[in-house]
C-alpha cells in the first residue's frame, strides 16, 4: 500500500467514525447510508472505500440522478448499474425531468433527489465524494464573486439535512493514487473539458496558473481560508445567542421588536450580524445593500417610518423599538374582526387555584392563579378575591378601554402609548378585566386605582408569562 492511499483510508474511517458538524453523530456497524455517486473518480473511490474499506461495516444503497444535460449520460447509469450488480449494491437511478437548464439546476435536483433516497430507504446519511481540490476551487470562485465570511468557510463537512463529506480533508492527487493502488474503474465527464464552465476554468487554468505564477501553495492556501472563515463563523454563531439577550426581543405574530438603544450601543459590524440573525428567522438572507439599509435605518430612522429590507420584510422604528416584520399586503377595514376573532380569551371563573393559556395577537400567554403566588410566571399580582366581580377575563386590547388610575380614568390606548409599547405589540398585550368589563391589571403597565379595605380573607394571586 502506498502512503498516500493508505492516508486516504485512514482519514476515510476517521472521518466517519467522529461527531461532524452540528448533531452530526458518528456513523456505526449496521448504520445505512445513501452514496451519491457519479460514475466518476472521486465518486467512485468513495463507493470503493464503503464496499471494501473496512470498519465501520455500513448498509449501503447507491443513488444516481443522471441529469440528462450530454449525449453519453445514459451510458453512465448503465455502467453504474453493471458496477453495482458486480458489487452487490442496490441502485437508484433516475433521470431528471425536466432537463436543468444550468448547473445550478442540476445541483438542485441532485440534492432534491438524494435527499428523496435518503428518506425512502431510512438512511442516516447521504455521503458525497467532494474532496480538498472542491474545497480550493469554491473558496476561489466565492471569493471572485465577492462573497462574505459565511460564503469563505467554503464547503461544510456536514450539511442539513443529512449530508456528509468523508473526503473533504484528500486531495485528488491522493484519490488517483488510491484508485491506481486497487485498479479501479471509472467513467470520465467529457463535459470536465469545456472552459466555458466557471468550475472547469478554475481547475484547469486559474488555480494552476495561480500556483504556477503567484503562490506555489495556492490550493492549501484557500483550503486554509476556509477553515479559518469556518471557525470564525463558528464563533459568531456561539456569541450571538447571548448577544441577542442584551436587545431585549419580543416575538409576535410574523415579527420581532427589539431595543434600538441597545442595539446601537454596539460596534455597527455586530449591529450588522444581529440584525442579519434576525431577519433569517423570517425567512431572508440579507445581502450587503439590505443589511446596509437596515443599520443606518436603525442609527437614524425616525418613529414611525420603515424601511424595506427585501421581498416582504421591513424593518420600522415605533418609539424606542425596532420591529422587523413581514410586510403584509393591505386589508381592507373589514377584516379588522378577523383578527380579534382569532384571538382566545382566557377566563378567571373564581378565586379557585388554575391556570390556562390567552391567545393573544398571535402569542401564547400563559396564565396561573390561585390564593398562592404562581411560580415560573414573571408578572404577578394580588387582588382582594372578595372585591372582584367574577368571572375575570384575561383578553387583548379592545377600542374604548379605559383604566382607573389615581388622577381619574384615562384611555387605554394613551397609557400604552405614554408606556412606550410599540404599536404592533399593543395587540398582544393582556388586559384583566373583570366582569363588568372594568380594567384590573395591564402587566408590566399599569394596575387599576382601588381603595380596597384592608387586606382580609381570601387573596386572588394571578400570575401572567
Amino acid at each position: 500500500m502506498s502512503a498516500a492511499s493508505g492516508r486516504v483510508e485512514a482519514r476515510f474511517r476517521a472521518t466517519l467514525t467522529r461527531s461532524v458538524g452540528e448533531g452530526g453523530g458518528a456513523l456505526v456497524d449496521g448504520d445505512r447510508v445513501v452514496a451519491a455517486i457519479s460514475g466518476g473518480l472521486d465518486s467512485c473511490v468513495l463507493l470503493h472505500l464503503l464496499r471494501f474499506g473496512g470498519a465501520p461495516h455500513l448498509e449501503v444503497e447507491v443513488a444516481h440522478l443522471d441529469h440528462a444535460m450530454r449525449p453519453s449520460s445514459a451510458g453512465d447509469a448503465r455502467w453504474l448499474t453493471g458496477l453495482c450488480a458486480a458489487w452487490a449494491l442496490p441502485l437508484h437511478v433516475e433521470r431528471a425531468h425536466p432537463v436543468p437548464a444550468s448547473e445550478d439546476e442540476a445541483r438542485r435536483a441532485r440534492y432534491a433527489f438524494l435527499e428523496d433516497v435518503r428518506r425512502r430507504v431510512g438512511a442516516k446519511l447521504v455521503l458525497t465524494a467532494h474532496h480538498a481540490d472542491d474545497q480550493a476551487e469554491t473558496v476561489l470562485f466565492r471569493a471572485l464573486r465577492g462573497t462574505g465570511v459565511a460564503g469563505l468557510a467554503g464547503l461544510p463537512a456536514r450539511r442539513e439535512p443529512g449530508i456528509l463529506r468523508p473526503l473533504l480533508e484528500v486531495w485528488r492527487e491522493e484519490l488517483e493514487a488510491y484508485a491506481s493502488r486497487v485498479k479501479l474503474p471509472w467513467r470520465e465527464d467529457p463535459s470536465n473539458e469545456c472552459l466555458g464552465l466557471a468550475r472547469n476554468a478554475l481547475r484547469r487554468v486559474i488555480l494552476p496558473e495561480a500556483e504556477r505564477l503567484v503562490a506555489p501553495g495556492a490550493r492549501r492556501a484557500l483550503v486554509r481560508l476556509g477553515r479559518l472563515a469556518a471557525e470564525e463563523e463558528a464563533a459568531w454563531a456561539s456569541l450571538i445567542p447571548e448577544l441577542l439577550t442584551r436587545l431585549a426581543l419580543r416575538q409576535g405574530r410574523g415579527a420581532v421588536s427589539l431595543d434600538r438603544a441597545a442595539l446601537l450601543g454596539l460596534h455597527p459590524a455586530v449591529q450588522a450580524r444581529l440584525l442579519r440573525s434576525l431577519t433569517r428567522e423570517l425567512g431572508l438572507n440579507m445581502d450587503e445593500a439590505a443589511t446596509r439599509r437596515a443599520v443606518g435605518f436603525a442609527a437614524s430612522g425616525a418613529s414611525g417610518r420603515r424601511v424595506e429590507l427585501a421581498r416582504s420584510v421591513e424593518l420600522g422604528r415605533e418609539l424606542d423599538r425596532l420591529i422587523i416584520a413581514r410586510r403584509s399586503p393591505a386589508q381592507p377595514d373589514r377584516a379588522q374582526p378577523d383578527r380579534v376573532s382569532a384571538d382566545r380569551a382566557l377566563p378567571i371563573p373564581d378565586a379557585g387555584p388554575g391556570a390556562g393559556e390567552a391567545l393573544l395577537g398571535g402569542r401564547r400567554v400563559p396564565v396561573a392563579w390561585g390564593p398562592e403566588e404562581p411560580s415560573g410566571l414573571e408578572r404577578a399580582e394580588a387582588f382582594q378575591a372578595g372585591e372582584l366581580r367574577f368571572p375575570l377575563l384575561v383578553r387583548a386590547r379592545e377600542p374604548g378601554d379605559r383604566i382607573r388610575l389615581a388622577g381619574g380614568t384615562t384611555k387605554l390606548k394613551k397609557v400604552l402609548l405614554e408606556a412606550r409599547i410599540p404599536r404592533r405589540e399593543r395587540e398582544s398585550i393582556p388586559v384583566v378585566v373583570d366582569a363588568a368589563g372594568e380594567v384590573l391589571w395591564v402587566p408590566g403597565v399599569a394596575r387599576a386605582f382601588r381603595r380596597e379595605r384592608a387586606a382580609s380573607g381570601l387573596s386572588l394571586r394571578i400570575g401572567i408569562g
